[in-house]
């Protein structure tokens, strides 16, 4: 690992992620596109680095190899094509199926075969592969912010090619024995005494119907394994559905130092406050450190252009337990301000009203947008607010 990324203890996998991406960016190592945060990273030299995969003895030993969509990752694919592999690629957040097959045209010459490794020749030159087709794959290439020197890699923080690997082991693509690999630039190689096993198959528990509805081949997934006796219960229906940003949040130009004030209808001292969050910060990053560190909330309400949140428990017990989970808390290396929100009397709507002090009124709050987890509520005030997502 290249000298100048620290991690200290008690380091998230979104602080990791952000010191990864703040170094490449820092020290210019990175090609298109550019900035390298919230993606996997397109490090100088990857065409190259990727090559050197063909160098290993399973890559002679190979037919079928599936290797994710990434632009570092090119290289890997056009050694693939040139070499004569069966390339799978998986179709992009899993919205039409599992697997594209690259077929490139009879006769493809190098300039075709590097076009077909594109993701421009993913569109072009594909074909869906269904559920009942013969597939083994025998190695795995995937796309990393950062790995550890024993393989335990973290990703982008969105948790597809987990549910990627988890869908293989449940079609019986891939065994315990498949060689996963990565290829990545020396500095996001990093130290970790993590030991988690590679997934065994789809937790089924871990996923809600919203997730169900939005990847519908987790749903003839489920059909296949119901005839095994497996366990199918999907996640709770009382756990709020995953709701995803229909805008991007925007910056503030004064964050407003006052105290917060919630905007909820959770119990009296049973919301918790964030404030000081980096203007670059996402909101699925803090939802990725909230679930390390088991701060889970009920509902999470999201005003990035305030540099804020609201975290929605069950009472005041859970609240004060969030308190203690997030501690001392860091996002991207800037120290967060974490206490329970205070509460006004009833405002607009018999609901409690945020105040100017914030920074934010009904009348100003402009840029951010509010959308309910209830089926016939309709949005009140011009806010985001997210239901907690599953486990990565």
């Amino acid at each position: 690992m290249e000298p100048g990324i620290r991690l200290g203890a008690g380091c998230s996998k979104w602080d990791v992620r952000q010191k990864v991406w703040d170094y490449m960016e820092h020290n210019n190592l990175a090609d298109f596109p550019r900035p390298v945060h919230h993606r996997i990273p397109n490090f100088k030299a990857a065409p190259r680095a990727g090559h050197r995969v063909t160098t290993l003895e399973v890559f002679s030993q190979t037919q079928e190899m599936k290797v994710d969509p990434d632009k570092p990752l090119e290289g890997v694919r056009l050694a693939a094509l040139q070499a004569n592999k069966t390339l799978l690629v998986p179709t992009p957040r899993l919205r039409t199926g599992l697997f594209n097959r690259i077929t490139p045209p009879p006769g493809a010459g190098k300039e075709v075969l590097r076009i077909c490794s594109t993701s421009q020749g993913v569109k072009d030159f594909s074909s869906p592969v269904g559920l009942d087709s013969a597939v083994h794959v025998d190695l795995v290439v995937v796309g990393s912010v950062a790995v550890s020197e024993k393989g335990w890699r973290i990703g982008k923080g969105e948790g597809f090619a987990d549910m990627e690997y988890a869908m293989m082991v449940a079609m019986g693509a891939v065994t315990e024995r498949t060689v996963v690999v990565t290829v990545v630039h020396d500095c996001q190689v990093i130290k970790t005494d993590c030991t988690r096993p590679k997934p065994q198959g789809i937790l089924w528990s871990k996923i809600s119907g919203d997730m169900m509805n939005k990847i519908p081949i987790l749903r003839r997934l489920r059909e296949k394994e119901r005839s095994a006796g497996k366990d199918l219960t999907l996640k709770s229906a009382e756990e709020p559905p995953t709701r995803t940003p229909t805008s991007g949040s925007t910056r503030a130009t004064h964050p407003s130092p006052t105290a917060p004030t919630a905007d909820h209808r959770t119990d009296r001292g049973s919301t918790v406050y964030i404030g000081n969050i980096p203007p670059t910060t996402r909101v699925s990053e803090l939802k990725g450190t909230l679930r390390e560190r088991g701060a889970s909330p009920l509902h999470l309400t999201w005003q990035g252009a305030q540099h804020q949140a609201f975290l929605d428990y069950t009472d005041p017990h859970q609240a004060q337990q969030a308190l203690s989970s997030l501690e001392g808390l860091s996002i991207g290396g800037q120290r967060v301000r974490i206490e329970l929100a205070r509460t006004k009397p009833m405002g607009i709507r018999g609901r409690e009203a945020i105040t100017p002090a914030m920074g934010v009124t009904p009348r100003e709050s402009r840029g951010v947008r509010r959308e309910r987890t209830e089926p016939h509520e309709a949005p009140r005030m011009r806010r985001m607010e997210f239901s907690q997502l599953p486990e990565n």
